[in-house]
């Protein structure tokens, strides 16, 4: 059976970039984030209760080998064909190894640096506009969709957005700019619960230094917000995290 059709025994679709959850004019970083998140759910060691994760990673790690080289992605796009005898899908591979050649692990000293770095930039302010755009003003999804934050970041990131719109950079959305108090109230109150729910988290694991702090509150943030980005963890790994030397020269070793 080809990779099209276990596609669609797997993920009731044969059309590659549906199973990603992306369009087909889709950039090489947003097909990388797709295949991480999807690959995540379908993780054996993520869901060891599902008989067939294995099979379902290897089809993903297979898709996104296809999208993920030019000449591949060409093919399939003019034609809707795979060509299975390719070197892309006919090499032998491990792909839980390269799975983890793209998406190596964050250590709770990254994710510190890259706060500190990433507070404040330009990057920030970019992606945070993008957001405002992308969910149209609502600011309970922009503040679940954006990198590091916090409940007392909200003031900082709405003077962003507020600039941005007085600028004539982007459009003033009615769920910004006319957002009621109850709904602000509402994301408060959910916010300082998901705060004493890992400061709880925290005590009872006898933890105690500021790193283990943050740790507590990401891990609380990544239960809360699994159904959107999976977490900052997440977030980051997938946007941030690029192919090691030896995946690298792998690739020019086929060129």
């Amino acid at each position: 059976m080809g990779l099209l059709e276990r596609c669609n025994e797997f993920f009731k679709t044969s059309n590659l970039y549906e199973v990603l959850g992306i369009d087909k004019e889709a950039t090489e970083a947003e097909i990388r984030r797709g295949y991480y998140k999807v690959s995540l759910s379908v993780h054996p060691d993520r869901a060891p209760e599902d008989p067939l994760a294995t099979e379902k990673f290897q089809v993903l790690g297979k898709l996104y080998a296809v999208l993920s080289d030019k000449e591949q992605r060409v093919v399939y796009d003019e034609q809707g064909v795979v060509d299975e005898e390719s070197d892309v899908l006919s090499q032998d591979r491990s792909w839980e190894e390269y799975w983890r050649l793209l998406f190596p692990k964050f250590t709770m000293k990254d994710i510190v640096e890259f706060e500190k770095k990433y507070k404040d930039s330009d990057e920030e302010r970019e992606d945070l506009i993008k957001l405002y755009v992308k969910h149209e003003g609502d600011l309970d999804a922009i503040t679940a969709s954006a990198l590091c934050y916090t409940q007392e970041d909200e003031p900082r990131l709405c003077s962003i957005i507020q600039d941005a719109i007085q600028n004539g950079e982007v459009e003033a959305f009615p769920a910004f700019t006319k957002e009621s108090d109850k709904k602000k109230r509402s994301r408060r109150k959910r916010a300082d619960r998901e705060r004493q729910e890992a400061e709880e988290m925290q005590k009872e694991m006898g933890l105690g230094n500021e790193d283990d702090s943050l740790e507590m509150m990401l891990k609380q943030r990544q239960k809360s917000r699994e159904q959107s980005f999976n977490g900052l963890l997440s977030d980051l790994e997938a946007k941030y995290c690029k192919p090691s030397g030896k995946s690298q020269k792998a690739k020019r070793g086929k060129k």
